[in-house]
């Protein structure tokens, strides 16, 4: 069985994934693709990769799990699709010791051998520490920066950082993962390796993210546009895509909060340039594949 995990990271996805995903959820179904509902399993898998840490799951865990997680007989299910992205951590514990999610290795290896056997992929949205920061300093208890960050210093904070240590630690595991601020012109190609499907194949819920972006006439422009071009390729669409953003995306829409104590927009100019080096750096690792527009 293939076993797709999403992990976040925190502030990029709101379920948006899942959502999306169930909404083709009874065409996936008829092809052996499972998604399950998060009541199934978020509690659950956090509750046994807690109590597993570093030990061995007992020889049934994993039918016993995914008795509670598949609502069909899972001899008939190819792929299952998981998205849980407080696995690692809770928000507000995301830096805690000044590292970002501290126990990712021990709890992504747990996952590992509950699944053992099974085909394990990980999907990961990273995101710009300029915004992420702020976002995650929104959705937490946490009344300052200095709280939250536990010491880290944002111009040394780099996510090629996680994800060599989840490729230390998982050697095998292949990694997905996009730019948050690409989402939105990546959205179909997530949904559809998330359920690996084929690359032009259509399904419900594409444009559901650059809908958000741009005026209804905007929209009903691009969708004429398509109806018109039927055979145009998905490279081709999202050129379009970024064409009509560039032209019609909402102001309000496209802003970012970044009411932060001290930084300046030469910070965050400096923040987001490391950003961009850095996800390059992760497009080379081994094992890892960087989606883009």
């Amino acid at each position: 069985m293939q076993v797709i995990l999403h992990i976040g990271v925190h502030c990029t996805d709101e379920d948006r994934l899942l959502k999306g995903l169930l909404r083709n959820a009874d065409d996936f179904h008829r092809e052996g693709i499972s998604i399950p509902g998060p009541s199934r399993y978020r509690m659950l898998l956090s509750e046994v990769v807690s109590q597993l840490g570093a030990g061995t799951p007992a020889p049934e865990a994993r039918e016993v799990m995914l008795d509670a997680i598949l609502s069909e007989d899972p001899a008939q299910v190819k792929r299952v699709i998981l998205s849980h992205e407080t696995l690692l951590s809770v928000p507000k514990l995301a830096l805690e010791g000044g590292e970002i999610y501290r126990k990712v290795e021990r709890r992504l290896q747990a996952v590992a051998k509950l699944f053992d056997g099974d085909d394990l992929q990980i999907l990961v949205g990273l995101r710009d520490f300029a915004t992420w920061i702020p976002a995650m300093l929104r959705a937490t208890p946490h009344e300052t920066p200095e709280s939250f960050l536990a010491g880290a210093d944002p111009m040394q904070l780099r996510w090629s950082d996680l994800i060599a240590r989840i490729r230390q630690a998982l050697p095998d595991v292949p990694l997905l993962l996009w730019c948050n601020e690409d989402t939105p012109l990546l959205w179909g190609q997530i949904l559809r390796e998330a359920a690996g499907i084929e690359a032009e194949r259509k399904i419900i819920g594409s444009f559901d993210l650059f809908s958000e972006l741009v005026s209804p006439e905007a929209m009903q422009r691009f969708r004429g546009f398509l109806r018109e071009n039927p055979q145009v390729s998905e490279a081709q669409k999202r050129r379009v895509m970024a064409a009509f953003l560039e032209k019609y995306a909402l102001p309000e829409a496209m802003e970012e909060e970044l009411d932060m104590p001290g930084w300046d927009a030469a910070y965050v100019d400096m923040l987001t340039e490391l950003y961009d080096e850095d996800v390059w750096q992760i497009s080379q690792m081994d094992g890892v594949r960087v989606l883009s527009p």
